[in-house]
């Protein structure tokens, strides 16, 4: 695993026996007293259908990146198809908690009439699917729009996870909601966790900002967490994959699992499933003085 940490430098030289705002800082050890209950989570039967695209998503060094331990409150943005839900919950659900949240479906716009009503009950049949899936009442499990998020979540939550979701709150002007509900869920020293898809060193905002292809610039990722009071605190290249040129006209959905929505040739698939998932950055910010 190759991580990168960031100033302060005093924060950083602190004893790694010490867990505090450089929580990342101890991340090997944090992964290494977790391990045995993550693993048995990974290879757990309701992961057989996700668990090929460990190899493009790391789960597990990610988490050891993110300093994520089952004893923690974690609260993961717009669970989506649930490919981490499905690691996070049970792993933090028997001595943790596991919190999921969701955008104002009343601040977007909607094609159809089904897809708002979708959008719309997305809270409460996200609770049913969870307490199906983990045994659980639904009253127990917490998931909320933030425009909804209840008192007694502020300032217990130690990770924000927010996985290739970027790109989408950036086009949709909604990542401010998203990040200021961040800072009054987390605690303190808590801290927020974004993987992206990458765009190219050296490219444009017009081309990767401006325009919605699914990768986004790193600068531009910093600098909407820096506008809402955030600062980076470590990156990994854990999610990096050298083999994504992330110049396709189809943007990120050229790649598997979308391969163009089915809209490519064998031989197109064929190329893109050697060149595999995106490149992807993967930042960890706290919260600024």
């Amino acid at each position: 695993m190759k991580f990168k940490f960031l100033a302060p430098a005093a924060v950083l030289a602190a004893s790694t026996a010490m867990i505090s705002i450089a929580a990342p800082a101890v991340a090997d050890d944090h992964a290494e007293a977790a391990a045995p209950a993550l693993a048995d989570v990974l290879a757990h039967e309701r992961r057989d259908g996700d668990r090929e695209r460990d190899q493009y998503r790391n789960p597990a060094e990610t988490l050891a990146f993110f300093g994520v331990e089952p004893t923690m409150t974690v609260a993961e943005y717009s669970p989506g198809g649930g490919w981490y839900t499905r690691v996070l919950a049970p792993y933090l659900m028997p001595a943790g908690t596991y919190i999921a949240f969701n955008g104002d479906s009343d601040g977007r716009t909607y094609q159809t009439r089904a897809q708002e009503a979708r959008a719309k009950g997305w809270t409460e049949s996200f609770k049913e699917g969870m307490a199906q899936a983990m045994g659980v009442e639904a009253d127990s499990v917490m998931a909320f729009e933030v425009d909804e998020m209840p008192e007694e979540a502020a300032g217990t939550v130690d990770r924000v996870l927010i996985f290739r979701s970027m790109h989408g709150l950036n086009i949709g002007n909604n990542a401010d909601d998203i990040l200021k509900a961040a800072r009054v869920m987390l605690k303190d020293d808590g801290m927020v966790g974004v993987v992206q898809h990458r765009a190219p060193e050296g490219a444009s905002y017009d081309d990767y900002g401006a325009r919605q292809r699914g990768y986004m610039r790193k600068q531009d990722v910093v600098a909407i967490f820096e506008a809402n009071g955030f600062e980076l605190a470590a990156e990994s290249e854990v999610n990096a994959n050298p083999k994504d040129t992330a110049d396709y006209e189809g943007g990120v959905w050229t790649l598997p699992p979308s391969f163009g929505f089915g809209r490519q040739s064998e031989e197109e698939m064929a190329k893109h499933r050697a060149i595999g998932e995106s490149d992807r950055m993967t930042l960890l910010f706290r919260k600024a003085d």
